[in-house]
């Protein structure tokens, strides 16, 4: 029987990707009754026998060393982020965190950055599910200031990056590219997936989308890997109006399943000043506002 394993999963999508066309193969006629390459082709090219990579893929063969893994990457021309994600999904080499861990907290010397900032950059601090932890003001008035400000502060009301994107109405009219920005948050659960394997409320996360979302389904069944790093979004703002934004993820410094998110504009741009309009309604907003999505 075929116990897939997430390992197995991801390499098996990864070679339905390739053609033998790509790999320098020949085709030996055009009928194939897979997509992509077979299972032999890629183990010819990694190097190990067609019987142990049938293992692996299918979920019978757990023991794949580094070196194995990395002939494997070669052999699928994986990017250097899909080779970490392929070393992470393994058993023999990849994050095994003890347990899904407790509620996660802010330092107070990040909470200070957050407000220093404010005046200037929103910003806002994510867990390792994606959870928001904490938020300047100016943040919360470009993303989500249809909710709470305090929502963060209380583990059972905090925001959800990837289910507001998939779930919530005004966050999904923010986007001008909102299937760009989703592909995103799937390949970025992707890696948190593998790297928190023991993460009972994060495959929560995975199987409530699933089940909510058929968009989620689709892309979350394509095995994408995409670390966040730096983005450029198109938003339509109901109070800002249209502006272009450049996100940029930083780890936070002793606490590795945070990372700190920051949004920037060009210098001088109508985007910088409708940025500025938003830390002023950030400073005197008391309460969520109406959300209403730009034409």
């Amino acid at each position: 029987m075929d116990r897939t394993s997430p390992l197995g999963a991801f390499l098996k999508a990864r070679r339905a990707r390739l053609s033998p066309d790509d790999v320098g193969l020949p085709r030996y006629g055009d009928r194939r009754r897979v997509p992509g390459l077979r299972r032999e082709e890629v183990a010819l090219l990694a190097g190990v026998s067609a019987g142990y990579y049938t293992r692996l893929e299918q979920g019978q063969q757990a023991n794949a060393s580094p070196e194995v893994l990395d002939a494997l990457a070669r052999a699928l021309h994986l990017s250097p982020a899909e080779r970490d994600h392929l070393h992470d999904l393994s058993p023999t080499t990849g994050h095994r965190p003890a347990t899904s861990g407790g509620d996660e907290k802010v330092s107070a010397d990040l909470r200070t950055l957050l407000t220093t900032m404010a005046a200037h950059v929103p910003a806002l601090v994510v867990g390792r599910r994606n959870d928001v932890l904490a938020w300047n003001r100016t943040g919360h008035a470009l993303l989500a200031a249809h909710l709470d400000f305090a929502a963060p502060d209380d583990p059972g009301t905090r925001p959800n990056l990837s289910r507001l994107v998939f779930l919530d109405a005004p966050t999904r009219a923010l986007y001008r590219d909102w299937p760009a920005k989703a592909r995103a948050v799937v390949g970025n659960l992707r890696i948190l997936t593998a790297r928190n394997p023991g993460d009972t409320r994060l495959a929560a996360l995975i199987a409530e989308l699933t089940a909510r979302s058929a968009e989620f389904r689709s892309m979350w069944d394509a095995h994408t890997v995409a670390p966040c790093g730096r983005d450029v979004h198109t938003l339509a703002h109901p109070a800002a109006g249209e502006l272009t934004v450049t996100q940029q993820t930083f780890d936070v410094p002793k606490e590795p399943h945070q990372s700190l998110v920051t949004f920037t504009a060009e210098p001088g741009s109508p985007s910088a000043a409708a940025l500025e309009t938003l830390e002023f309604r950030g400073r005197t907003a008391a309460a969520p506002v109406a959300w209403a999505p730009t034409p």
